[in-house]
């Protein structure tokens, strides 16, 4: 399971409570909900970098990878959504829901393949990893509005994705070694930008930087 046939706007401006964490201010004292975005880039982040290291060759893919993928990059995203959407936050509605159903349908793609229920081919995950990628593509675009930690979290996660269904299309081992380190990368900065999302609420200020662009 360790070779190449695996993997790795707002409306208005009420709702960019995805950006609050790159403003450093704490939420209202009024505010009912917790915000979700640190829960959310955490769970993918941590994730993500897991899958890699797999993808770099450190280790093949396993239980570990897989148990995680279902319940905390899965399962904690599609929480993180459901929060977002309470929130009327539509773009971390849609990035934190489609991503953790992402991982849950990976999750399984591994599961029913070593279970010789139906396994994947190349080809057909080269499209399912090409048709992630594109979609990464279309929400980077939102992030243009929001901060420069999001924005590379969505670009390198967009590269990542097309040197992945790359080393699938063309059973290219090398291209998923370099995808692996590349998603390691992508991976770490959601890491930053959820503990950069906590700090800055926590402490009142900017403690790390994300970068606001509006």
């Amino acid at each position: 399971m360790g070779q190449p046939n695996q993997f790795g706007i707002p409306l208005n401006t009420s709702q960019l409570h995805f950006m609050p964490m790159s403003t450093g201010a704490r939420p209202a004292a009024d505010s009912v909900f917790a915000n979700p975005a640190p829960l959310g880039l955490m769970a993918f982040g941590t994730t993500t970098v897991l899958l890699n290291l797999s993808n770099a060759g450190l280790y093949p893919v396993g239980s570990p990878i897989v148990t995680m993928g279902l319940f905390y990059g899965g399962l904690a995203q599609i929480i993180a959504g459901a929060m977002e959407f309470r929130k009327g936050n539509t773009f971390g509605m849609t990035a934190f829901l489609s991503y953790g159903l992402f991982w849950e349908s990976f999750a399984f793609i591994v599961l029913l393949g070593s279970m010789n229920i139906v396994s994947a081919n190349s080809t057909s995950l080269a499209a399912y990893l090409y048709m992630w990628g594109f979609f990464t593509l279309l929400m980077f675009i939102g992030t243009l509005r929001l901060n420069g930690a999001l924005m590379f979290v969505f670009g390198s996660l967009f590269v990542l994705f097309f040197l992945l269904s790359a080393s699938n299309e063309y059973n290219n081992s090398s291209l998923l070694t370099l995808a692996g380190y590349e998603g390691v990368v992508c991976g770490l900065s959601a890491m930053y930008a959820s503990i950069g999302t906590l700090l800055n609420e926590v402490y009142g200020r900017v403690v790390l930087p994300l970068f606001p662009r509006s």
